[in-house]
């Protein structure tokens, strides 16, 4: 778990470094951030997908995963009770940022191929190498962000810490728990949702992300079913 705690930390220490910058950003560079990110994110959202999709096994689970994961994370508002929860505990004079911030953030930092691979190679070699590759890029992601959204960009790092535990904790239980073909369906699904997380950030369009997380569970659900015959 080491890699995976590092990788929490250096969250939390861009995060710090983020904020004590916060103040002496005008507003116009901050918009120029909001550009930078959602650019970016878009870029990443659509090279996860594109890079994926040739190696899905079943090129339409990802339409699927969307509207089966869509319907229900509407029906159970996570997107509206995630931004209410934020907007109660914020102090920033502008919540609805912070919110979406964290969303883009947390995608950002969980749906991708050092994310997802670096837990698993880290259980099953002991090989840290994508993790600490992945603590840096994220050390200057949140630092971008925090100096954007504020100090409260530092709760996306339990997610990540509990997310990589995840994949961290079932490769150890089961070294072919994780198949490449699930990790193919899970990477065009996130790369999706992450390009959704951009058009947020460039004000073309709430997509409202977090409403499709539970997408994310209907290529492992699929994938569980076909074991069983």
């Amino acid at each position: 778990m080491i890699g995976t705690i590092v990788n929490t930390g250096t969250i939390i220490a861009g995060a710090i470094i983020g904020a004590l910058l916060h103040r002496g950003i005008k507003d116009k560079y901050k918009e120029v951030l909001y550009t930078g990110l959602g650019l970016a994110s878009l870029a990443i959202g659509l090279n996860a997908t594109i890079t994926n999709f040739p190696k899905s096994e079943y090129p339409v689970l990802f339409i699927v995963s969307l509207a089966i994961g869509g319907l229900v994370g509407t029906r159970l508002d996570i997107d509206g009770r995630f931004k209410e929860l934020v907007n109660k505990r914020s102090k920033s004079a502008s919540p609805n940022k912070l919110a979406d911030g964290l969303a883009t953030a947390i995608l950002l930092y969980c749906i991708g191929p050092l994310s997802m691979l670096g837990p698993v190679i880290s259980a099953l070699k002991g090989d840290h190498t994508f993790l600490f590759t992945n603590a840096t890029l994220d050390l200057v992601s949140s630092i971008v962000f925090a100096s954007t959204y504020g100090i409260g960009m530092a709760l996306a790092a339990p997610v990540l810490f509990c997310w990589q535990g995840m994949f961290w904790l079932v490769a150890k239980i089961s070294a072919s728990a994780i198949s490449d073909a699930l990790m193919a369906e899970l990477l065009v699904v996130g790369g999706l949702m992450i390009m959704g997380s951009g058009l947020g950030l460039l004000g073309l369009k709430d997509c409202k992300t977090l409403n499709l997380l539970p997408a994310l569970l209907v290529p492992v659900l699929w994938f569980l079913i076909l074991s069983l015959f």
